[in-house]
């Protein structure tokens, strides 16, 4: 299977929203960006700001889309054609209600899980064959309580958890990048706080 070439956060512009569950795709790429001392800049033609970054010895782009969660698709679209990516080659990072904080989950296809993110990617690139990485954040219990849970800070224990779970998936970047997923997803998941 090729390698990554992209890893896309996903998240909400703006200071306000930094530190909120909904943005730990942004928390994961700005990490990996600080690690590798790269610096992101506003690309406005790709609607985000993006880095570049070299793992396991390839060029890897970052891209932080600048519209909302539930339109990113247009900024990953248009990332895609302008690098001339396959999606097959993309790492989308997402928040995930259905897993606890402090899990991290990879997997390739499938559906968006009511993901808004992911589901406007779908609408924009046709299909779901790429790759994810799903950052638990837990779930409040109640559906009517999603929209103020997402867009809300985690609890400090919730936070340690989740920052624990973007350092672990940093740890086993380099195997996804060099396409070798499977030992990536094992190495991940062994390691996993909920397993």
């Amino acid at each position: 299977m090729t390698g990554l070439r992209l890893i896309v956060g996903l998240g909400n512009p703006g200071a306000e929203h930094l530190r909120t569950r909904h943005n730990a795709g942004f928390w994961l790429v700005d990490a990996l960006a600080q690690r590798e001392t790269a610096r992101f800049g506003i690309e406005s033609k790709l609607r985000g700001e993006t880095a570049k970054v070299v793992l396991a010895g390839e060029p890897l782009w970052l891209l932080k889309p600048t519209t909302y969660m539930n339109a990113s698709g247009a900024s990953v679209g248009a990332a895609l054609r302008y690098w001339k990516i396959e999606p097959e080659e993309m790492l989308v990072v997402h928040d995930d209600l259905d897993l606890p904080p402090g899990a991290a989950r990879l997997k390739f296809d499938g559906g968006h899980g009511g993901q808004n993110g992911l589901r406007d990617l779908f609408a924009h690139i046709g299909h779901g064959r790429f790759h994810r990485l799903r950052l638990g954040i837990g779930h409040p219990g109640h559906k009517d309580r999603v929209t103020g849970w997402v867009l809300g800070r985690p609890s400090a224990a919730d936070e340690a958890a989740i920052i624990d779970a973007v350092a672990r998936s940093l740890d086993v970047l380099p195997l996804a990048v060099a396409g070798e997923f499977d030992r990536a997803m094992k190495e991940l998941h062994t390691n996993s706080r909920d397993s």
